[in-house]
Formats: structure tokens, sequence, C-alpha cells
């Protein structure tokens, strides 16, 4: 499959800063940053049917084998933000997705990209997983988004 690139914005992802995603100082800790692009990335494609849910029922799976985060602003206790993430290419196994952390006030606090493959469990999670071509299906559902 060529590669095929996005460029909208296809999901938004609510989050907000608690008491635990802070450091001493009270600055969000940067593990959270990923914590809330891998959860708006399942967001995703929840979004377009792909849950959770059904993919543990068809064994599939995408692991992630690279991630980043460019942190821009402090976001502190209490700030509202949410994670806007898109595709921004899909290639033959794998998809890179995209994600733009904002305060709810429109402040650019973080942005970052995830690789990942596309993958299937032999026999369901925990068996041996190997790479799969990304279904026209899936590429065709965020084409329609």
């Amino acid at each position: 499959m060529s590669e095929v690139q996005f460029g909208s914005i296809v999901a938004s992802f609510p989050c907000q800063v608690q008491w635990g995603d802070c450091d001493p100082a009270g600055i969000i800790f940067y593990p959270t940053y990923f914590r809330w692009m891998d959860a708006a990335c399942w967001a995703l494609f929840a979004g377009v049917g792909y849950t959770a849910k059904r993919m543990r029922a068809e064994h599939l799976a995408m692991p992630l084998v690279s991630a980043d985060c460019q942190f821009l602003y402090p976001a502190e206790q209490g700030d509202r933000c949410e994670v806007r993430s898109r595709i921004l290419r899909f290639g033959g196994k794998s998809f890179v997705v995209a994600h733009e952390v904002q305060r709810e006030d429109g402040m650019a606090l973080a942005k970052g990209e995830e690789t990942r493959v596309w993958g299937k469990f032999a026999n369901g999670p925990g068996t041996r997983l190997r790479g799969l071509a990304l279904p026209e299906e899936l590429t065709a559902l965020f084409r329609a988004a």
C-alpha cells in the first residue's frame, strides 16, 4: 500500500491535570503527556469503529514502536486540556499519529507523534504477534472522517 497522508484533526480527547499528574513543583510530570497521547490514539480509532473491545475480540493490536513529545508551555494542577489527534500518515504496516495538547484557553502545552504498527495475535493477546498490512477498510474510514 502506498503512503497516505492526512491533515485534518479527526478526534479530540478531553483531559484535566490531576494532583498525581504533577511533579513536586506542581507542574505536569512529562509521562502524563504520553499517557494522554496513548489514550487519545485509542479514542481516535474507537471513533471510526475500532474500539479496544473490538480489537481484542478480533486479536488485533497496534503496538507503539516510537513516541516523542515536545513540551511547549507548563501546565498545572486543575488545568483542563484536550488532546487533538490526527493520522499524519499510513504506510504499509505502520502509521503515525500526531497529537497536540492544548489548555482550554487555547495555549499549546505540548505536541508529539506516535508511530505504531498494525498487527494480529496468533491466538489472542499473549500469543505471537505479527505485523499485518493496514486494511483498506481502516484507511477508508479515516479518509471519510
